[in-house]
């Protein structure tokens, strides 16, 4: 079924792309520009984030075979990966971490800061782009779930320009505290997920 591949493939992107998570650091990154310029970089980063992550979902099952990497190999290696991030959101790690690597960023006068560090490696980060070649694998080949996938990533990453468009107001609505307490459950999800990509991996490595 359609649904039994579309919600687990957005629910794994939204948590670990994190678009509300976000705001704190396009604040940061974004501060002292003009509204127009914010807006530009905004749907720069994601139209870059957005060819990243579908490059990924195309070529990724390709690139594995190149490598002779096989596919329950990478996802318990991504499984590994994935919590080890959701273990950074549980304890608060992760949002320390974006705001210094926006922080760097600013201090090097990177040109483009849609593409650094905002797209990449915030929003497409390992985390996301492991994520996706793992649901392009979970797809099997199959057009209409590639399909599927490409529309959640469009839609995950529309969301990203919607918060970001948004980002003062939700930043006033969350405060510090609904911001920490977020990203909080959105971790132990993200390490459900994890979790549950390990095992996958490991019962089709047993099998074969």
């Amino acid at each position: 079924m359609p649904l039994e591949f579309l919600i687990p493939a957005f629910v794994t992107l939204l948590v670990v792309v994190d678009p509300i998570g976000l705001v704190p650091t396009f604040i940061g990154i974004t501060n002292g520009l003009p509204q127009t310029a914010r807006r530009s970089v905004a749907l720069r980063a994601c139209i870059i984030a957005a060819a990243v992550l579908a490059g990924s979902a195309l070529i990724g099952d390709w690139l594995l075979r190149s490598l002779s990497i096989t596919l329950p190999a990478f996802r318990i290696a991504g499984g590994l990966l994935l919590f080890s991030i959701a273990s950074e959101m549980v304890f608060g790690v992760r949002i320390g971490r974006q705001t210094q690597e926006a922080e760097e960023a600013l201090e090097e006068h990177v040109r483009n800061i849609a593409a650094f560090p905002l797209a990449i490696p915030l929003m497409a980060g390992p985390g996301a782009i492991t994520a996706t070649v793992l649901l392009a694998g979970r797809a099997g080949g199959d057009p209409l779930r590639l399909t599927l996938l490409l529309t959640v990533i469009a839609v995950v990453l529309a969301l990203c320009l919607l918060t970001f468009a948004l980002a003062g107001r939700i930043a006033k609505l969350l405060g510090v505290t609904g911001n920490i307490v977020l990203s909080r459950l959105l971790g132990v999800l993200l390490a459900a997920l994890a979790v549950q990509y390990v095992i996958d991996g490991v019962r089709v490595a047993l099998a074969g």
